[in-house]
């Protein structure tokens, strides 16, 4: 059900339990999703900067950490109304961390 995109909530609702009894049961199996990294570049170059995604389609990372990051929360996608100054905010932010020598991500939804 993973695989195809369904949410622990949804299968919760079709199997008559609780979201997060299906968390526990999928983490008890060891089902969790696949980091993978999308090519930006379309291989012209080695990529500095990783475009990241989860999936449970997958049979291996494309890479892991293993050493510890700072973790900075993006303003997400762009809408109507909405600027880019607050994306500017967590790229200094990310600027900053790095000056102190620090591995950092930034997570959009």
């Amino acid at each position: 059900a993973k695989q195809i995109g369904f949410s622990d909530k949804q299968i919760a609702v079709a199997v008559k339990s609780t979201e997060l009894a299906i968390r526990k049961q999928r983490q008890d199996f060891n089902i969790t999703p696949y980091v993978k990294q999308i090519d930006t570049v379309a291989a012209e170059w080695p990529a500095t900067t990783n475009y990241l995604y989860l999936t449970y389609n997958a049979v291996a990372h494309d890479l892991t950490f293993s050493e510890e990051h700072t973790m900075v929360i993006g303003s997400g996608v762009y809408r109507i109304g909405s600027s880019v100054e607050f994306d500017w905010c967590a790229v200094g932010c990310l600027r900053e961390l790095r000056k102190l020598g620090k591995k950092t991500i930034m997570v959009n939804y």
